[in-house]
């Protein structure tokens, strides 16, 4: 017996008639209301039921034959195809300590006190513009070919010239492979140490991002205690003696802003070397410390060639440009090459171009020089502010950030939601592996310190502190 099809054709409607019976057929499948094996009416005996010509329903029938929805053979007539059956999905609500959830609330913005977001105020965005644009119809007009996957010979020449002077690193343009920001030189990293199973020495606290991308590379993570000489070498040595790579930020740690120290560099450099492990230089920041020179890059002191030094312009220029490099060791410059042509090539040549432009002209060094002035003195004025309302040891000044501490049983997650619609100070406590020996703080982001309205906005976090609080006095 053939199955009745109740179908409510518009014959005002724009749709054709055909489409709109191949669409009640197809949805009446999709939804289970056609079983699988189902039996359908003829497209003759459905076009008399309907009312319309039998070219009509013929035309809707081969649609969904050629979609494999229905099939039609002489001795079985027309079925529902045997398929599996397509259950509705509602959107999956992302559990309370989903990564993508912290995710989400860490890069919402731009907004006060927001870490990572590099002042928009300061930065030639016009002249920027300008060289783009023309990087972009230079681009345009070039051949229709692949581009180079480990980035524009001209920006791979800028950086290492720029990591010369800036960062003490001499390398070739060579070793400088251009990727989509500090995570796509990471997981180029990883993809060709090929370290899955082994221990990894991380920072603790340390960026979670991080974290995460070690874990998803299948390694195992041993958090090592920082103090003000930078990751604890004496404690990883003990705990985990057997790792065979260090992920570290030795300019500037991230995010207590401690710098490591000449003899953890040169002991650090000599278990990589005697041990045969790597080491990952993030250079979080250090070319924008605001107080003193920037120590020369660790791997301006590898002689073993165990050191990949891996930076970004997110902070310097903007996060949107998904643009950064990694300076890897000659032994891996074929490696890198090789991962990166078939798995993760560098961003498209207009941006590239356009940012060896900017550094070619010397418009990038202007640029860092006004940017840490600014930063000076939008720090200044917020400690001015927070002086105010708490005592001098309960903050610091780590890199870009100042840091808040709160007393533990303060959550600084619930503070950073409470204030969230207007502002987005990072919670320290997230930043650590282990929350048995996890802080709570709030690091306020000096790039986003508003320049007016200030005091108010300072109001608002402590009136939020004390709402969590109880309202007792920090």
């Amino acid at each position: 017996m053939s199955k009745p099809l109740d179908l409510d054709l518009d014959r005002a409607a724009k749709t054709s008639l055909a489409e709109q019976i191949r669409k009640g057929v197809a949805v009446a499948i999709e939804e289970g209301a056609l079983e699988p094996g189902a039996r359908l009416p003829s497209w003759q005996d459905l076009a008399a039921q309907l009312g319309v010509a039998r070219g009509t329903v013929r035309t809707a029938y081969e649609k969904l034959a050629a979609a494999q929805l229905i099939e039609a053979t002489p001795a079985e007539g027309t079925r529902v195809a045997q398929r599996p059956r397509t259950v509705a999905k509602s959107e999956p609500v992302p559990d309370e300590g989903s990564f993508m959830r912290i995710y989400q609330e860490m890069t919402q913005g731009p907004r006060i006190f927001q870490m990572g977001i590099p002042a928009s105020d300061i930065f030639p965005a016009t002249l920027f513009a300008r060289i783009r644009a023309h990087a972009i119809r230079a681009e345009a007009a070039a051949a229709a070919l692949y581009p180079d996957p480990r980035g524009e010979l001209e920006l791979r020449r800028e950086i290492a010239g720029y990591l010369a002077v800036a960062r003490g690193i001499i390398c070739l343009p060579s070793q400088v492979i251009i990727t989509g920001g500090f995570g796509a030189g990471l997981g180029l990293a990883l993809s060709v140490l090929k370290l899955a199973g082994e221990t990894a020495w991380i920072e603790e606290p340390s960026f979670p991002w991080t974290r995460k991308g070690l874990e998803l590379a299948g390694l195992s993570l041993a958090p090592v205690p920082v103090d003000c000489n930078g990751i604890d070498l004496d404690d990883a040595l003990c705990q985990h003696p057997t790792a065979k790579l260090a992920l570290v930020t030795p300019g500037q740690h991230a995010p207590l802003g401690s710098t490591l120290s000449l003899e953890r560099r040169l002991r650090l450099l000599e278990w990589a070397a005697s041990t045969q492990a790597w080491v990952i230089e993030d250079d979080y920041l250090s070319e924008l410390q605001l107080t003193g020179r920037a120590a020369p890059a660790l791997a301006s002191l590898d002689r073993d060639g165990r050191v990949i030094h891996i930076g970004s312009f997110s902070k310097t220029i903007s996060p949107t440009l998904r643009l950064g490099f990694a300076i890897v060791p000659a032994s891996l410059v074929c490696a890198f090459a090789e991962v990166a042509a078939c798995l993760a090539p560098a961003p498209g040549p207009a941006v590239q171009l356009a940012t060896a432009e900017f550094m070619r002209e010397g418009h990038y060094i202007r640029h860092l020089r006004r940017t840490k002035r600014a930063y000076v003195a939008r720090r200044a004025t917020l400690l001015e502010q927070l002086w105010a309302n708490v005592n001098a040891d309960q903050i610091a000044t780590p890199g870009l950030a100042v840091l808040l501490k709160l007393p533990r049983e303060i959550s600084d997650i619930a503070v950073a939601r409470e204030v969230s619609a207007f502002m987005s100070p990072a919670p320290l406590s997230a930043w650590y592996a282990s929350p048995a020996t996890a802080e709570s703080g709030l690091l306020l982001g000096v790039a986003t310190t508003p320049g007016k309205n200030l005091a108010k906005s300072c109001d608002r976090l402590f009136e939020a502190i004390r709402r969590i609080d109880g309202g007792q006095p920090i």
